[in-house]
């Protein structure tokens, strides 16, 4: 089943993640396809605050790969960005296959880096963005 949510722009962020939460249900690995500056990070801060982490604690994890949060009910989010991955091998170094393994929600941006070892149930969401700076996610 395909599954589309439109974001209107930064004012509708709120909305938005709070119904990509609701319409994954029970997925864990959620894995961000879209072009530098697309809104990955931005929407994913929108998912974590919907989820009760403080704004403040949230930061992109461009340079330690993974970024660790707790939930408002203080369960763990795992946060990656895998940008600088230039080899799968180096996110098996981090213990990729711990984080995917441990039930804990994963958001992913830069996924293609790592495609090779993301499991068959990862959801792969595609953002993609418009002239009027709306965008829409697609999974």
């Amino acid at each position: 089943m395909n599954h589309e949510i439109r974001i209107a722009g930064l004012e509708d962020l709120d909305r938005a993640a709070k119904a990509f939460l609701e319409a994954i249900g029970d997925n864990t690995l959620v894995a961000f396809y879209a072009p530098m500056g697309a809104g990955k990070t931005t929407f994913t801060t929108a998912l974590c605050k919907a989820l009760g982490v403080r704004e403040d604690a949230i930061s992109s994890p461009t340079f330690a790969i993974v970024n660790e949060y707790r939930g408002g009910a203080g369960e763990p989010i795992y946060h990656f960005d895998f940008y600088r991955i230039e080899r799968p091998e180096e996110a098996l170094d981090i213990g990729l296959y711990d984080y995917l393994d441990s039930g804990a929600l994963c958001l992913m941006e830069w996924p293609e880096n790592i495609e090779s070892l993301l499991p068959p149930e990862t959801l792969r969401v595609h953002l993609s963005v418009y002239p009027d700076s709306s965008r829409t996610l697609r999974w």
